[in-house]
């Protein structure tokens, strides 16, 4: 456990782990490194695996601050340096993949590889209404109703059907755990439907992959599919089925495909 003084005073979570070139793991809203806690090991054999608690949810300050990507992405600047990291691969699932393109557009310099999983350039029609909708479910519903909607959304029916008290009954622990403060979850959302880069990724030159579930229903394949089109290069691989959370419910062939992009 370490914990990282970001330059306004306020302090973000970060765990390291591993040996290799170094390798940073970035959530997504719910913003926790340990979204990630299945494939640490796996990739902790090959590299420096670096994960971090976004600032507002987890162990990090829960900083009431106008939040964004570009804020968020400077702290995984400032984490990068504290740690001594002058060059990185970053893998990014959906709102950790904006704040890579981020990185890759406006610091270049500091990435290497850059997997983009489940994300978006820029909202659309679709994305807008659907994070509309779960930012009023958090404000008018609150934070239980707002953590099973979005396992709701975020998995396959089979994985619904297997795990549906999971979803019915979500622990207190676990909607502490992955449901941020009203005001930092708010602030979050409002952050991602600000965010849009669709007319510049384009100029990302990191070598990437863009990695999505055809099921996905939160950021749908045909968001992914346009980040492959518009970044120079991009390779993309489509898992059938999966949801949202593939990264959990195709676990194994998910670490197969990344593993073979970052090798």
């Amino acid at each position: 456990m370490a914990f990282l003084t970001l330059a306004d005073g306020e302090q973000l979570y970060y765990e390291v782990h591993g040996q290799g070139p170094p390798l940073l793991f970035v959530s997504g809203l719910g913003g926790t490194a340990n979204f990630w806690s299945s494939h640490v090991e796996h990739f902790a054999a090959s590299h420096t695996v670096i994960l971090h608690d976004h600032r507002g949810t987890g162990q990090s300050s829960p900083s009431e601050i106008d939040y964004s990507i570009a804020q968020m992405a400077d702290d995984v600047v400032q984490l990068m340096d504290a740690l001594g990291v002058e060059h990185a691969d970053l893998l990014g699932h959906s709102t950790g993949g904006a704040i890579g393109q981020s990185l890759a557009l406006d610091h270049a310099q500091r990435l290497g590889k850059l997997v983009l999983s489940a994300t978006w350039a820029g909202k659309d029609p679709y994305f807008e209404l659907l994070f509309t909708g779960k930012r009023r479910i958090l404000v008018e519903l609150g934070a239980e109703e707002y953590l099973r909607a979005l396992l709701m959304d975020a998995y396959p029916p089979e994985w619904l059907r297997d795990h549906a008290d999971a979803v019915a009954r979500p622990s207190p622990a676990d909607v502490a755990a992955r449901v941020p403060s009203l005001y930092c979850g708010t602030s979050r959302i409002d952050a991602i439907l600000d965010w849009d880069r669709r007319l510049e990724v384009g100029g990302i030159a990191s070598e990437t992959l863009v990695i999505c579930a055809r099921d996905d229903v939160i950021t749908p394949a045909y968001l992914s599919e346009e980040l492959a089109k518009l970044i120079p290069g991009a390779s993309a691989h489509y898992l059938d089925n999966g949801g949202h959370f593939y990264t959990n419910s195709r676990a194994e062939e998910f670490r197969i495909a990344v593993s073979r992009f970052l090798a």
